[in-house]
């Protein structure tokens, strides 16, 4: 560990709980969540049915929504990519239908592109471009139908003009296909968003041309038109996406032109709203731009205004789970911010209101013990827990929630619950199932002695997910729970469509309880329960003597009891406060200042500060009737 974060970690434990505590749990963060109009039309595309996509669309084209069809056909072409029977049913019902084929001119995009990857070209085999050739050149004509259906459309030329990059097309063709493009909307955001990656240096441009290109479409589009936002793509397709991007060698010639991107896109996104859908591309963008440039706070109020929107790009930049990159790089910028906030200082106060909404995600965890067991496992894990009998071998846990966190987890990107189960099942032999539940998703992560063995969600909009993930996983849980045959396991889990049914049929197939009554509707549902015991967080040293002190089988009390001072405890610690105090202030003001010393006694004075301001509040609120807060 460099010396540089031991010194300011003081100010990471002290801030890091207060920084970002305004932001959306990880658990909320979706990437590239679809509208409740999409959601449908994809969860029944996932079950055969193309009726709701088929109503989108002619909706769409019915009143000119080019943007939002434009989305929408992206998706609904992903969605046909593994599961392509809706699509092909929807063509052969109707042959003629305009919506119909410009989901398969997509989708024929997305095929080539799956096969030749989105890896560097040095990294694609021969074999790969071919294939990849020999599907864009089949792709044409199916493009061009597309076009010719619905004339007055732009969306089957932002097909076309991606497929003019990945076919590396003449400048002639490009300049036909924009045109085309631009007479039937001058300023639609998924064309220009496609001629910006054609005019790029990694693909027929150059980076001149690309600003250029870029910020010419801003200077004439519309006031809040997102193409205000396109010379932010130029500037990240500069710093991230172009292969000689990284440190230049002299002055960087773009640099006074990223950062005008960077400001022209502050200025877009205070014109939405914070938590916009609509806003979430640029937005994930900006944010990446703003850290990059290490202006961490207002990177920080940038993830705010994303709120829970998270999206694939740029984050699928930096690793296969885009999710888990912004994640991460998001708990990184709360550091960022913790480290430069003197440690008596006041964090900065957010400039964007909060963008989530409530509705936390609902998380249980089943495990598979008496809820004493549990309970004697769990005293030292930092969270605060609430258990209830399940079965007479089975246990409901579940987190209470806190106004004030543990130092042991603030540090923490996960939920308190899967925190809390890495911690308790800790040399333990049965094994625990966390199970989480939010809005069309449903997860579950299983622990044993400490380690989480497997994860799986389910996901409305989502397509089956890959074979052999799902296999292990359905092992994993076989042998935890000894179950003989796995493969009843390995169906549920490749099921889609209805999350909250995949996790109930799941339970019953490892012949676990069901979850409780309410899970899913409301954070906390063991409180009605009965018998339902709340186990308060406790600080190390008192979890250590609950510990010790606490019966085999036995429920450890709530450590609410008012702790008895005598007037020497007082005496003495007041007399050493006393004298730290002066030693620390002749030491730092001394004429031979020793800073290691200083910094010892001032690191003493605090503690006992500390110990006395703990102990005199107890003893206030213990006098007024009212618990002490737990250590």
């Amino acid at each position: 560990m460099r010396l540089p974060f031991l010194l300011t970690l003081p100010r990471v434990l002290r801030h890091s709980a207060a920084i970002g505590a305004d932001l959306p749990p990880d658990e909320a963060v979706v990437v590239d969540a679809p509208d409740a109009a999409l959601r449908t039309a994809l969860t029944s595309a996932a079950e055969g049915d193309h009726g709701p996509a088929r109503e989108l669309l002619a909706a769409t084209r019915e009143h000119t929504q080019w943007e939002l069809r434009d989305g929408y056909v992206s998706r609904l072409a992903e969605a046909a990519l593994h599961n392509p029977g809706w699509l092909d049913a929807w063509l052969a019902e109707s042959p003629e239908d305009p919506d119909a084929a410009l989901v398969r001119a997509d989708l024929c995009i997305d095929r080539a592109w799956e096969i030749r990857t989105a890896e560097r070209a040095k990294h694609v085999s021969r074999e790969q471009f071919r294939a990849f050739f020999a599907l864009l050149e089949d792709a044409a004509p199916v493009i061009g139908r597309a076009a010719g259906l619905n004339p007055a459309d732009p969306v089957p030329w932002r097909i076309a003009l991606t497929h003019a990059r990945g076919s590396q097309a003449p400048r002639d063709v490009f300049d036909e296909y924009w045109a085309q493009a631009l007479a039937r909307d001058p300023h639609h955001y998924g064309c220009h968003a496609a001629a910006l990656q054609y005019l790029c240096a990694k693909w027929c441009g150059s980076h001149e041309e690309m600003f250029g290109f870029a910020e010419s479409a801003a200077d004439t589009a519309p006031p809040g038109s997102k193409l205000h936002a396109l010379p932010l793509s130029a500037a990240l397709e500069y710093a991230v996406g172009s292969p000689s991007s990284g440190t230049p060698a002299g002055p960087d010639l773009y640099a006074p032109r990223v950062a005008a991107a960077v400001a022209r896109a502050l200025d877009l996104s205070a014109a939405y709203e914070p938590g916009s859908h609509e806003a979430a591309g640029f937005r994930n963008h900006l944010a990446l731009m703003l850290l990059r440039t290490e202006r961490w706070d207002e990177a920080l109020d940038a993830f705010r205004s994303i709120g829970v929107h998270a999206t694939k790009y740029p984050w699928a930049h930096f690793g296969d789970d885009p999710r888990q990159e912004f994640l991460e790089t998001r708990s990184g910028v709360r550091i960022h911010v913790a480290t430069r906030t003197p440690f008596f200082g006041r964090p900065p106060q957010p400039r964007t209101p909060p963008a989530w909404a409530p509705g936390a995600p609902c998380a249980v965890a089943i495990a598979a013990a008496r809820p004493a067991d549990v309970a004697q496992a769990a005293l030292m894990c930092g969270v605060s827990l609430r258990t209830a009998p399940a079965t007479a071998t089975h246990t409901y846990v579940e987190a209470v929630p806190e106004a004030r966190h543990a130092k042991r987890s603030i540090l923490s990107t996960e939920d308190p619950l899967t925190t809390a189960a890495d911690n308790f099942t800790t040399g333990e032999k049965w094994p625990t199932l966390v199970l989480r539940r939010m809005p069309e998703r449903c997860g579950l992560t299983l622990f044993l002695k400490g380690r989480p063995l497997a994860t799986h969600e389910w996901n409305a909009t989502s397509p089956a997910p890959d074979h052999a993930a799902v296999t292990a996983t359905a092992e994993a849980l076989s042998r935890a729970f000894a179950l003989a045959d796995p493969r009843p396991l390995t169906h549920i889990l490749r099921s889609t469509g209805n999350p909250p049914r995949h996790q109930s049929d799941l339970l019953a197939a490892l012949s676990l309880p069901p979850l409780p009554p309410g899970f899913g509707d409301r954070p906390e549902v063991l409180d009605t329960l009965p018998d339902a015991r709340v186990l308060t967080r406790r600080g190390l040293l008192a979890a250590m003597r609950s510990t010790m002190a606490a019966e085999d089988g036995e429920h450890p009390s709530s450590p609410d009891g008012h702790e008895h001072r005598s007037p020497r405890w007082w005496l003495v610690r007041v007399l050493a406060l006393l004298l730290f105090t002066a030693s620390a202030v002749r030491g730092w003001l001394g004429s031979d200042v020793s800073p290691a010393g200083a910094t010892v006694v001032t690191i003493s004075a605090l503690y006992v500060a500390a110990r006395l301001t703990g102990a005199w509040r107890q003893r206030r609120l213990a006098g007024g009737g009212a618990a002490p807060a737990p250590e």
